[in-house]
């Protein structure tokens, strides 16, 4: 269902709810209202035949009267009947209007008749032994109902109708704005990043053409950065592509030869170092899609302390190495919420890229401080040659590495960046004042964090 026709609905249902009722409400009134208008008139011609019969001397005398003082009274649709009482049973009529019905034995007061199978509305009124009593059709107040309806029931349909017309006019112009931003979109070609032109649209849409405009910006970034990705990758894969072809042509010039078995072997087993590493890069490329791609709320658990994680980090790697690594505010340390594999592994590369930048006669720390903001900082330092400004600003971007000599595929510190994300977390690189690289891994602790 369209919006328009949405709120079509939404507003015309609840103003034609809400005029029903007032109509509704009206109409019972003016019913009522007429009620006692026609009541007060029965009343009013029994006062006034009343008037009329007290200015005959002798109750005998009303009979002399005959029906031309009634005849005022039937002008006006009313049934008018004059009766002697005599004694507490017999009454006499002496007068009544013509066609009226039999009214001698109705109750005094008003009351509500059946005479000549019509219904019939009764005013009785007593004035010593004289008896005046009025009434109307009942017909013809239903008549005079109907004719109240239909006199008010039109206009307000014919307004009704009118009302949902302007309505829908009202909404159409009212959404024409986003018909535009609509419109605007659907003409913008793909890898378009010129921004929005500049909408006519009121104060209500402004914020969502401003997420509009957000989103396009960070689209943009996101295909430039996969641009970025993708010339990396290539460029990276393309290297041990070209030493595992060259290697495999070599094994087979070898093959053709007597003699040449060992060449042969150096280039196989150079090929399968060279296979070995697109291997781990393309292992790593698929670490890093999982992480930017899907959530990790999953694969969290129970609460995990990174004290322990950091020790886990240790066993299964670094052989002679792992002597110059050691860990502080191991007792200080609290538990994080955060999938333990991937912690394990941002660890790993942060240790891993420390023993590849620092001399080796030199210390590795891990050191673990909880913050009073609810996070804790796993940091790895290093006295190695360190990172300017910009270098440690590069360094989080894939494929990016401080020294090409130094083998490596320049996405460890993406990933650890990725997790550190995912968990609602951050990592940055920061200067030691004497000399070297801080890693600097925040995580919030459990219980104070909500992951993405």
């Amino acid at each position: 269902m369209s919006l328009r026709l949405r709120l079509l609905l939404y507003i015309g249902i609840s103003l034609t709810a809400l005029w029903t009722l007032v109509a509704t409400w009206m109409f019972i009134d003016a019913r009522q209202s007429l009620g006692q208008a026609l009541d007060n008139r029965l009343a009013a011609s029994a006062r006034m035949v009343a008037g009329l019969v007290s200015q005959f001397p002798e109750p005998q005398d009303i009979a002399a009267m005959g029906d031309k003082p009634l005849d005022v009274v039937a002008r006006d649709g009313v049934a008018c009947e004059v009766s002697l009482v005599r004694g507490e049973v017999v009454i006499e009529t002496v007068a009544r209007t013509a066609g009226s019905p039999e009214l001698m034995h109705a109750d005094p007061g008003f009351s509500t008749y059946i005479y000549g199978n019509k219904r019939w509305r009764t005013y009785v009124l007593r004035q010593g032994d004289v008896q005046i009593a009025t009434a109307d059709s009942i017909d013809v107040r239903e008549a005079l109902v109907k004719e109240l309806i239909l006199s008010a029931g039109v206009p307000f349909v014919v307004a009704l109708f009118g009302t949902l017309i302007v309505l829908w006019l009202g909404i159409t112009r009212g959404l024409a704005p986003v018909e535009r931003i609509r419109s605007l979109l659907a003409r913008r070609r793909p890898g378009d990043d010129s921004p929005l032109p500049e909408v006519k649209a009121p104060v209500e849409l402004q914020p969502l053409l401003h997420t509009i405009e957000q989103l396009l910006e960070r689209l943009q970034d996101a295909i430039v950065r996969e641009r970025r990705f993708t010339d990396s990758a290539a460029h990276e894969l393309r290297t041990p592509l070209t030493g595992v072809k060259t290697h495999i042509q070599v094994a087979k010039l070898a093959l053709q030869r007597r003699d040449e078995k060992a060449t042969m072997e150096a280039a196989l087993t150079s090929a399968d170092q060279g296979v070995q590493q697109l291997q781990n890069i393309l292992q790593r490329l698929l670490d890093l899609a999982r992480l930017e791609g899907h959530s990790v709320a999953k694969e969290v658990s129970d609460p995990i302390e990174a004290a322990s994680i950091a020790i886990e980090a240790l066993k299964p790697m670094y052989g002679d190495s792992i002597g110059r690594i050691s860990v502080q505010g191991a007792d200080n340390s609290r538990p994080v919420r955060a999938a333990r594999p991937l912690l394990v592994g941002a660890i790993q590369n942060l240790i891993d890229n420390a023993i590849r930048y620092a001399p080796t006669d030199t210390p590795i720390t891990i050191r673990l401080e909880p913050q009073s903001n609810g996070t804790m900082h796993i940091s790895v330092l290093d006295e190695g040659a360190g990172l300017n400004a910009q270098e440690r600003a590069q360094a989080v971007n894939r494929f990016w590495r401080g020294d090409p000599k130094i083998p490596g595929y320049g996405l460890g510190l993406s990933i650890v960046n990725a997790i550190a994300r995912r968990h609602a977390g951050a990592f940055e690189l920061l200067e030691r004042d004497g000399g070297g690289l801080e890693a600097r891994l925040t995580l919030p602790v459990a219980g104070d964090t909500t992951l993405s």
